[in-house]
């Protein structure tokens, strides 16, 4: 029998090692059946989308509102859970349930097509699913790599999610076009059984300490929230996160097209906005990967906002598709820079008890920060303009990247404190870990 996966950490402790000796192979496998896993789900999105839109938008819309709504109420949920049993096994138990269910789609849309009921049904066991895997796999670097290979290991993380969404929706038209909704979903079950054969070999090398077994779901969802909102440099992430999902996510996913559609440009325009607002973020993450992360890590984030800003203010004012599809690179580029920055310091700064925890917490703001700038944006829109509207997102990236640079906490995080460890962190920016003080 193979040995599983990341049973090096069984033999006696080797040095510590620096950010540029090779990633571990158990975190390269879990990486390759993580983004495997995404393509197939980016191409089933696809699919959802398309055989919804046959019943009209009321319909399309109520999928993606069974998605998402699940999704964000669980969240926090899903986070104790994860810090309570373990990462490793809230995932595999995602998968194995996802497999079934896309199991059974692919089944019942070969029977009945895709009347609305089922559509329905799927997206929210979609969004239920994602509430707990989501904090479980964006805890999963920090168990398997250590804290010197923290940002490398993130920003290949991000590149592959940037090449999962930029060919997971062209596969899934050719999927829908060859095969239909049940032949997409039964290529995603091939990514889930792909992502299941690496989670069942895979052992973290820490999964770090458990809360007590006697404290209560609601308590550790408590204390999660708590350990957040008092440690300086998490609380200030988190702030910061939010906004920069409020004023970057809506840009070019809602107000691209709307530009396209008020120049006349045409949805090909559309999606070459959208697919330079990808290329962007793929390159910024690669070269990340690379060539490492600033030295000041929450000065990077912060220059990452400001590069996203300018990008948005050219979109907003864009005379021609070409600087349209520029002005979107830049977005995408300085959203790439500032993830890559925030990510690591995230997850370093968290205390292990805590991880999923925290990364419950760090969707959550970004889901309800999106909520709010989609519909505000929206009307701003289709009151005063889309070029008004997109002004708006820069002005507010601007500010947050202004408001990162001011911030003691953040701007104090150097990259040896963020590979050092969360208690170096908490040192350095003043905090007392869980229970510290100090402003965003």
């Amino acid at each position: 029998m193979a040995a599983p996966i990341g049973t090096q950490s069984r033999q006696p402790p080797s040095p510590p090692a620096s950010s540029r000796t090779a990633l571990p192979r158990s975190y390269l496998y879990w990486l390759a059946g993580t983004r495997a896993s995404l393509t197939g789900d980016a191409a089933l999105s696809f699919a959802l989308g398309w055989a919804a839109s046959a019943h009209g938008g009321r319909t399309a819309a109520l999928v993606l509102t069974a998605i998402t709504l699940p999704r964000t109420v669980l969240l926090l949920l899903g986070g104790a859970v994860g810090d309570r049993f373990g990462a490793r096994r809230v995932m595999i138990a995602g998968d194995v349930v996802m497999l079934a269910a896309v199991l059974a789609l692919a089944v019942a849309a070969c029977a009945w097509g895709a009347p609305p009921g089922m559509l329905l049904g799927f997206a929210v066991v979609v969004g239920t699913v994602d509430a707990f895997y989501l904090p479980a796999t964006g805890s999963m670097p920090s168990r398997l790599v250590g804290p010197a290979q923290l940002p490398r290991a993130m920003a290949l993380r991000q590149a592959g999610g940037q090449l999962a969404a930029l060919l997971g929706a062209p596969l899934g038209a050719v999927l829908v076009a060859v095969a239909g909704l049940s032949g997409t979903a039964l290529v995603d079950a091939a990514s889930f059984g792909a992502v299941l054969a690496v989670m069942a070999r895979l052992r973290p090398a820490a999964e770090g300490e458990r809360p007590p077994g006697n404290e209560s779901l609601l308590a550790g969802i408590a204390d999660g929230v708590r350990c957040a909102a008092t440690d300086p440099v998490l609380r200030s992430a988190l702030l910061l996160t939010a906004a920069a999902a409020a004023g970057l996510l809506p840009a070019v996913s809602l107000l691209g097209p709307l530009l396209a559609r008020g120049h006349g440009w045409g949805p090909a325009t559309a999606g070459l906005v959208a697919a330079g607002q990808g290329a962007g973020m793929l390159l910024a993450a690669l070269a990340a990967a690379r060539l490492g992360i600033m030295r000041r890590i929450g000065v990077g984030a912060s220059l990452g906002l400001v590069l996203a800003a300018a990008g948005l203010a050219g979109l907003a004012a864009a005379p021609a598709p070409a600087v349209a599809v520029a002005a979107a690179g830049a977005v995408g580029a300085g959203s790439g820079v500032f993830a890559c920055h925030l990510a690591p310091l995230v997850l370093a700064g968290t205390p292990r008890a805590h991880l999923s925890r925290v990364q419950s917490l760090l969707a959550l703001v970004q889901s309800l920060a999106l909520v709010v700038a989609n519909n505000v944006l929206g009307w701003l829109a289709s009151m005063s303009g889309v070029g008004c509207a997109l002004a708006c997102c820069a002005v507010l990236a601007g500010a947050a990247g202004a408001a990162g640079w001011s911030s003691a906490p953040l701007r104090g995080v150097r990259r040896d404190a963020a590979q050092a460890g969360s208690a170096e962190i908490r040192r350095q920016s003043g905090g007392r870990g869980s229970g510290g003080t100090g402003g965003p």
